[in-house]
């Protein structure tokens, strides 16, 4: 069985969203609106399945590291990664 550390996090730009995948599958994923310097992350999703695994906090870990590398900010307008940088407000301060 996979577990949230088989977890591959992939952006698909065309489609505005990081997608976590187990065995190829997507599983997780985190929406984005693009704006100018700035992405707003809008949206978090798990499969029922896959829930309390902790692969939504993986997608927007690596969501939040592309947005660092890519020299954007982030503007969590989604519940979940909101609630996730004010746990980790040092560590995103820089992106915020």
């Amino acid at each position: 069985m996979s577990t949230a550390d088989d977890l591959v996090v992939t952006h698909d730009e065309a489609a505005h969203r990081w997608e976590g995948r187990l065995d190829g599958e997507v599983v997780a994923l985190a929406d984005y609106v693009p704006q100018g310097s700035s992405i707003a992350m809008v949206h978090t999703e798990v499969d029922p399945a896959h829930e309390h695994e902790g692969l939504a906090t993986k997608v927007v870990e690596a969501a939040l590291a592309d947005v660092r590398a890519r020299g954007l900010r982030v503007v969590p307008a989604c519940s979940f990664v909101r609630l996730h940088v004010r746990r980790h407000a040092e560590e995103y301060a820089d992106i915020l």
